[in-house]
């Protein structure tokens, strides 16, 4: 399953050029062009990064 920049926002509660800054400025998966104009995230990639991430207290 793919995400969109719009969905991957959603996911984390951040704008969808957030997004995009932290594919290209960390180690946040990176995109996938699947054809001209349609670029997306595969969600297991996304999951595992999730995982990798510090738990923060609520």
């Amino acid at each position: 399953m793919y995400l969109s920049d719009k969905q991957a926002a959603a996911r984390f509660s951040v704008s969808r050029i957030t997004i995009w800054r932290w594919a290209r400025e960390t180690d946040f998966p990176s995109p996938i062009q699947l054809s001209p104009g349609c670029t997306r995230w595969k969600l297991a990639e996304i999951e595992g990064w999730e995982s990798q991430r510090p738990k923060v207290a609520a």
